[in-house]
């Protein structure tokens, strides 16, 4: 499974009301009961969730020794579904209209008929259902980190993600919530005692003439500020290409990071489209600016982190906060374990959320205002780009 090996995807959810902050039994028993194929199903379009023990699609197997690793669960979930093809229910009424008619090929079917035909296309939709010919199996890993509360899920959110977090509260009575950058600058407010500002926080224009009050892409049913994770990203990259790579962390060291491989810029007011460049540097390139200039925001892009010796190559979700195909490179392999895997993901999720909060605290202070005003100025070109501070 990718949390113990391979490029990883995921987004995370914070688990509360988990009181034991530890792995036990108990908790695999939960797991076994609620594991993939205990609960068949014939219903067409229907879908089953199951948990897996973490090895491969069709694992049911769990045991703390496998399972419980460096004080986090990993396992995963498989979602199986009876779905028949649009294209095949459509062949299978036509043949059944041309067997009820074919004695007055010429004629139409009556309503009667065509409802006769209806009929026998679902009985055999069912048979077929049960057969299991249709059944599609998807799988998502899965890694509980007990102490922090959080559930990093293997995929990139959606229907699936919805379906994981539904049954892990049914199974372990917990309550699961999304953490995305909005959620993430709350966090960080109610830490250090900026609720109120955080909450009152309205979409910068960073071009002045093409202003917007919310983003397009922007959920009309959430408060949330996550547009500040498009924010970040302009933040950021301004930051490497005018003043410094390197970020201090106070008593936790510093992060190098570099925009690699892939940018993905949007008009926030639903006008001009969306575009994404792909190359080795991809904000260096002449398109990556003129779309900025025209107002367009960062929604993914692709970055090298550097942090304790470790270094982590992935993509990013500005909204999310999501990771796509992170590498994690090893300096030292030998004697590399499954423990150092999952402290790896631990350091890379907590770098992403140092960055963040750099940005967050720079995004409430009253210099915000100018900060914007500068990065208007360099996006426009009326001002020439500084010189990096050297890292």
């Amino acid at each position: 499974m990718p949390f113990l090996g391979g490029s990883l995807t995921f987004e995370r959810y914070s688990v509360d009301d988990f009181s034991a902050h530890s792995f036990d039994d108990d908790d695999l028993q939960l797991l076994e009961q609620q594991a993939a194929g205990n609960f068949e199903t014939s219903s067409l379009e229907n879908a089953r969730v199951g948990f897996l023990g973490g090895s491969h699609l069709l694992d049911v197997d769990f045991d703390l020794g496998k399972n419980v690793i460096n004080e986090a669960l990993h396992y995963g979930i498989r979602i199986d579904t009876n779905k028949i093809p649009a294209a095949i229910r459509k062949a299978w009424m036509q043949m059944e209209l041309a067997a009820i008619t074919q004695e007055n090929p010429e004629s139409r079917p009556t309503k009667a008929q065509r409802q006769e035909a209806k009929d026998a296309v679902e009985r055999r939709c069912y048979d077929e259902a049960q057969s299991g010919k249709y059944r599609r199996m998807q799988s998502f890993p899965l890694l509980w980190d007990g102490p922090a509360g959080v559930l990093y899920f293997g995929g990139s959110g959606g229907s699936a993600a919805a379906q994981c977090t539904d049954l892990m509260a049914r199974t372990f009575d917990v309550e699961l919530r999304h953490i995305t950058a909005g959620t993430l600058a709350h966090t960080w407010a109610y830490e250090t005692g900026n609720e109120e500002v955080i909450g009152e926080l309205q979409p910068s224009s960073f071009v002045p003439t093409l202003p917007y009050s919310d983003v397009a892409w922007g959920n009309p049913h959430s408060a949330l500020p996550d547009f500040l994770g498009n924010e970040f990203l302009m933040w950021l990259w301004y930051t490497l290409e005018n003043e410094t790579d390197t970020f201090e962390l106070d008593e936790d060291g510093e992060i190098v990071v570099m925009m690699n491989r892939t940018l993905t810029l949007e008009c926030p007011r639903g006008e001009s489209g969306k575009e994404t460049i792909t190359a080795d540097c991809p904000t260096s390139l002449p398109e990556a600016m003129h779309g900025a200039r025209s107002g367009k925001l960062p929604r993914k892009t692709g970055l090298i982190v550097a942090r304790d010796g470790q270094q982590f190559e992935f993509a990013l979700q500005a909204e999310t906060l999501g990771i796509s195909g992170a590498k994690i490179r090893v300096d030292d392999t030998d004697g590399f374990q499954a423990e150092d895997r999952i402290d790896l993901v631990r350091q890379l999720s907590e770098s992403i959320d140092m960055l963040f909060y750099q940005f967050c605290e720079r995004r409430v202070a009253e210099s915000w205002v100018g900060e914007v005003d500068t990065i208007g100025q360099w996006l426009t070109g009326a001002t020439k780009r500084r010189k990096k501070k050297a890292a």
